[in-house]
């Protein structure tokens, strides 16, 4: 690399005047904040003088940008909290636990929205039970007078129209009743069928559901059954549930808890898979859930069109020599001829040392309104391989950088034990490896926003903060690949500015 390119990185400092404002924070020497810093719980918001004010600030701002705090439940512990939530409902409902589960269960378990509006007065009490299923909207048919009064008269069952004793038949608040046997038969169909909304009254056209203490009357406890039943009851809650969210590991059990429900990164402690705590998908910031749904819909169906192109061998430019990628980074440098360039563009590499990263920015063509059909549909084709590329291309630099993390380990051990210094000596490396892979994935998830976002000044901001992130990323892969070419201090320098490019990115564009 240049001398030029250097000096851009230590300094920080931008050619472009318009971008001034972000470019004073690369130049706040005492920042100095680690990429991989954890938030400062005990931050006291104090203000200081001058431009150490502004440079704590910015620091709190990049602390709290991607921190979220969660906690992750064994299954035990999620029934321990369900039933708490339950019995604070239950007592100012005044309705059993089971019955407060249901009325949860409709408002997505949304406690201090229920507990709001039940002191609003009765009548909104009475709306919240008719609403969750459990209480008619009108008043029910009451069962025959002398049934009431003797018990042993014989009453109808509504389904197998056996006359049985009353002992012998049950019933929800609409009063229809049925014998214990087509009770039983009927939750058995429904936990079968994987309950998907719950187990309701068997009479035709009413649409009370049945309180988890009403079912398990009707099963033994110690069966198979029973245990389906509170498998898939719990199941129904977590997934209702606001702030609750499934592990998204492969037969993995936990449940991940959190306070407030945004798309934050969260990491199972038990099967260690990460994920978007609000969608479930590989997190993706800084594009928001339902730009990444559409845009990993897209790639579905758009696979077999876009695949073709992402091929591992691409010919060197100059010689023509056919090259295959092994490793991360875009920065290729020809084994034949040494000409340096650029993987995704094939252009010089020399040229991607601009402020502009040229071959991250798809041209948008300005006539392609004016165009018939078919031009139109060849031109968003077009737009849309550029940005799959480019994703494509990332994915496949993180599942490479990810097994040249496993080599420095082992390479790392082997030092230590040539005693070549020791371990504590060599985990910058491993550390500029994380920090790569996380800015690589942030680098990896701005093209579907990119994609869809309409043309304008903020995207202009935003794709110019994405080639910023992208030069000094590639740079850190680079040097990390040749890490015997460069001093610690050298790649060190390198990751503090490429997780500045990432959080000042992100400060922008993250959405809560």
């Amino acid at each position: 690399m240049s001398d030029e390119k250097e000096t851009d990185i230590q300094s920080g400092e931008e050619s472009d005047s318009e971008y001034e404002d972000y470019d004073d924070y690369y130049n706040n020497n005492d920042d100095n904040l680690s990429s991989d810093e954890e938030p400062n719980d005990n931050y006291s918001g104090q203000k200081g003088q001058g431009d150490n004010r502004d440079n704590n600030n910015v620091k709190k701002l990049i602390q709290d940008l991607e921190y979220f705090e969660y906690e992750c439940l064994a299954t035990e512990q999620v029934d321990e909290k369900l039933e708490q939530e339950c019995a604070s409902v239950a007592s100012k409902l005044k309705v059993k636990a089971s019955v407060a589960g249901l009325v949860l269960q409709a408002n997505k378990w949304k406690t201090p929205v229920i507990l709001q509006k039940a002191t609003i007065g009765e009548d909104e009490r009475i709306k919240l039970l008719i609403n969750a299923g459990v209480q008619c909207a009108s008043a029910p048919p009451s069962l025959p007078v002398p049934v009431r009064k003797l018990a042993t008269t014989k009453i109808e069952c509504g389904v197998c129209f056996d006359l049985l004793p009353r002992q012998k038949l049950a019933w929800l608040s609409c009063m229809h009743a049925f014998c214990r046997d087509c009770w039983h038969m009927h939750i058995e169909t429904v936990v079968k069928d994987g309950m998907p909304v719950g187990v309701e009254c068997m009479a035709k056209g009413c649409s009370l559901f049945c309180p988890k203490d009403f079912v398990e009357q009707f099963l033994n406890m110690q069966s198979r059954l029973a245990m389906q039943y509170k498998i898939r009851f719990r199941d129904a809650c977590v997934t209702a549930h606001y702030l609750l969210r499934f592990c998204a590991g492969a037969d993995c059990s936990m449940v991940i808890y959190s306070k407030t429900p945004k798309a934050r990164h969260v990491k199972c402690k038990e099967c260690l898979t990460e994920f978007c705590f609000e969608c479930g998908n590989n997190y993706h910031s800084p594009t928001d859930c339902d730009t990444i749904k559409r845009w990993l819909l897209k790639c579905g169906d758009d696979s077999e069109t876009a695949h073709y192109i992402c091929a591992n061998t691409k010919n060197c430019p100059r010689c023509n020599i056919c090259i295959e990628k092994n490793g991360g980074c875009n920065h290729i440098q020809c084994s034949k001829c040494k000409f340096n360039f650029c993987w995704m563009c094939l252009g010089d590499w020399s040229s991607h040392g601009n402020s502009y990263y040229v071959c991250s920015k798809y041209k948008e063509n300005p006539l392609i309104a004016e165009q018939n059909q078919k031009s139109q549909a060849r031109e968003a084709l077009k737009k849309y391989l550029f940005y799959f590329e480019r994703w494509e291309n990332h994915s496949q630099s993180l599942h490479l950088e990810a097994e040249a993390r496993k080599r420095i380990q082992e390479q790392i051990e082997k030092k230590v034990m040539n005693n070549e210094g020791t371990w504590i000596d060599w985990q910058y490396l491993l550390r500029a490896g994380e920090l790569l892979a996380k800015c690589r994935l942030t680098l990896q998830n701005t093209y579907p926003l990119a994609y869809y976002s309409p043309v304008g000044a903020e995207k202009e901001l935003f794709e110019y903060q994405q080639a910023q992130l992208e030069v000094e990323i590639e740079e850190l892969s680079w040097k990390l690949e040749n890490a015997g070419s460069y001093q610690r201090g050298d790649i060190e320098n390198q990751m503090d500015v490429a997780g500045k490019r990432r959080h000042t990115l992100l400060l922008h564009f993250l959405k809560d």
